[in-house]
């Protein structure tokens, strides 16, 4: 950042209100994008996958819908039925449950798709939740399934995503 636009910003008194010369307020952390460890990431890269042109104008094969929410159901329920929400082990137990159910998937073999899995977990606390998303989006190619699960103390929400690439 030039030093003549920080002599004018603070001037001008935008400095007073507690932000960076970033923009940010200094109070704000962001807790939406935690990631501490993954452990599907080593000091290895991953060797690029090239798909060749085929020319089509659609797959052919679609993502099986009840497979994939059957996979969903069998993975929550598994993973969650016994469970009392907590902060740290809901953590980590959604970044768990989203690998099972990305390899559970790509167990299907679904040519030319790329799989976009969403996981959230909460405390059940009387309290109202909505989850939406947005995306660029194919209706003849693009499909998704989702699965919800609810027991005593917390609900899970997955979603699975099979956009369709050429």
């Amino acid at each position: 950042m030039s030093e003549v636009f920080k002599d004018k910003s603070q001037r001008r008194g935008h400095g007073a209100r507690g932000k960076e010369a970033t923009g940010r307020t200094k109070d704000s952390i962001s807790t939406v994008s935690y990631i501490d460890e993954l452990a599907h990431h080593d000091d290895n890269a991953r060797m690029a996958i090239t798909t060749e042109n085929t020319y089509q104008l659609g797959p052919n094969k679609r993502m099986p819908v009840p497979a994939v929410t059957d996979i969903l159901k069998d993975v929550l329920t598994s993973y969650l039925q016994e469970e009392k929400y907590e902060v740290e082990w809901s953590q980590k137990m959604t970044k768990t449950i989203c690998e099972v159910i990305r390899a559970r998937v790509k167990e299907l073999m679904i040519p030319r798709y790329k799989i976009v899995v969403l996981v959230h977990i909460g405390q059940l606390a009387g309290q109202s939740m909505q989850i939406s998303s947005r995306c660029l989006w194919d209706a003849a190619n693009d499909t998704f399934a989702s699965f919800s699960f609810k027991n005593s103390s917390l609900y899970g929400v997955a979603t699975v995503y099979a956009v369709y690439y050429e």
